[in-house]
């Protein structure tokens, strides 16, 4: 099996002054969870070379055993400072994709028309193709086979606005995820603050927050063994 995770090439927090990127347990947890169940996976971002990490996402409180993993693991950062560039890849090669969060993905993945393609792409042939907190973002402008939202009609998650709020952050990003969910057709469901929640409607997978990112990982596989063997 062979996936991929499409992360963030954007690092400027709006207006802010400060970092942004992906946010670490969100590729960590997944990447672990995949590799661990025998998967090739590929790393790509819309630059190519090492993503930005969000710096908020390695502080101690933000770590979980699969950050303290990584941060042992010189073969993943190795994968995740070499990462492709998204416009070299071509959706055929892979059987699954994944995006991780972290708020860069609402600058750069949600209007990169690579990204796009490749999620129509890979959902029109019927492959899982999943997204964790603001990961869904990369769904704004996605159109399913016939034109419409990709999310239009489908159960579907993301990272809150009630969490967006607790962050501080409702007024600097440049759109809602749960609201562009919801204005894009999705039946938008979440739980209370940062706990996990993950939902699956046939191959789009959708998680809330980082807590949600090792079930939503855990979802995509086995999306992909239900597919595969009936």
């Amino acid at each position: 099996m062979k996936i991929l995770m499409v992360l963030t090439s954007h690092d400027q927090l709006g207006d802010t002054g400060r970092k942004t990127g992906f946010w670490l347990e969100e590729f960590a947890a997944p990447y672990y969870i995949f590799s661990d169940a025998g998967a090739d996976v590929t790393v790509a971002s819309p630059r190519g070379g090492p993503p930005p990490m969000d710096p908020e996402s390695h502080q101690p409180d933000s770590e979980t055993e699969a950050t303290m993993r990584f941060d042992r693991d010189s073969n993943a950062k190795i994968a995740l400072s070499n990462s492709v560039k998204l416009s070299t890849v071509s959706a055929a090669h892979y059987d699954a994709v994944f995006y991780p969060g972290g708020h860069g993905p609402l600058w750069d993945l949600a209007e990169d028309s690579d990204s796009m393609a490749l999620i129509e792409a890979l959902y029109a042939a019927g492959k899982p193709v999943a997204a964790v907190c603001h990961g869904p973002g990369a769904f704004r402008h996605a159109k399913a086979a016939d034109g419409s939202p990709l999310v239009r009609g489908k159960w579907v998650t993301g990272f809150a606005d009630t969490e967006e709020e607790e962050v501080g952050l409702a007024e600097v990003v440049p759109f809602s995820v749960e609201d562009m969910l919801r204005r894009n057709g999705g039946k938008y469901s979440k739980v209370e603050n940062w706990k996990p929640h993950v939902v699956a409607d046939g191959n789009l997978i959708t998680g809330q927050n980082p807590a949600s990112s090792e079930a939503a990982a855990r979802a995509l596989l086995r999306q992909f063994k239900a597919a595969t063997h009936g």
